[in-house]
């Protein structure tokens, strides 16, 4: 089950945080709703037909959350909510027009009324710019790399799992097992606590 996040010649699938956040920087310079779209993609880690299937009823602008239809179950009607950055949720109501009153018939309206290829090639545009390659720099991508950060930044595997949508826990977990800059950057901490300073080295003769 690895394979999902590390190919099995050692290539990571999910994106680094770092990488991240540059693909949302990047995003800023399309359309807004290009932007609106990479930047919930990342900030819920969700999957694009989940993404696609949002309307104004899926944003609670009070309490900072998307509410997601789990697509991927075995039933329709299972949500999950995922708490998202004030910003977003700033950017989603000015970008979608969700600051004035929604009629009855807007309210299941789609916030991006396209197709999925439509939206996976806008994600991929926007990656491509940000010269981001490999088999990482896929839209599902963005929802492994929420998966490790997530993990790396000690959220509780069992929220992470109930924001991801999976049913078994063993999935989720696999995201413990991720290597990379984040962490590189956790090791980093540990050298810095655990290893001993070394001697001045040794001038060499003739110096």
């Amino acid at each position: 089950m690895l394979d999902l996040i590390i190919s099995r010649d050692g290539q990571r699938k999910y994106l680094s945080s770092s990488e991240v956040r540059h693909f949302i920087s990047v995003a800023s310079e399309f359309e807004p709703d290009t932007l609106t779209l990479c930047w919930t993609l990342s900030a819920t880690g969700c999957r694009i037909s989940e993404a696609l299937s949002l309307t104004p009823r899926s944003i609670d602008r009070t309490e900072r959350m998307i509410t997601i239809e789990s697509l991927k179950k075995r039933r329709r009607g299972v949500y999950r909510s995922v708490p998202v950055p004030a910003e977003l949720i700033d950017l989603l109501v000015e970008v979608h027009h969700l600051n004035r009153p929604i009629r009855q018939s807007e309210a299941a309206a789609l916030l991006w009324p396209i197709s999925r290829m439509t939206a996976y090639r806008r994600v991929r545009r926007v990656m491509d710019r940000a010269g981001l390659s490999g088999l990482h720099a896929m839209p599902k991508g963005l929802r492994h790399g929420f998966g490790v950060a997530a993990i790396q930044t000690q959220v509780p595997l069992n929220l992470v799992q109930r924001w991801l949508g999976h049913a078994d826990m063993r999935t989720t977990a696999i995201y413990a097992a991720a290597t990379g800059p984040e962490e590189r950057s956790i090791a980093l901490r540990m050298w810095r606590k655990t290893m001993p300073t070394p001697p001045d080295a040794p001038s060499r003769a003739g110096d």
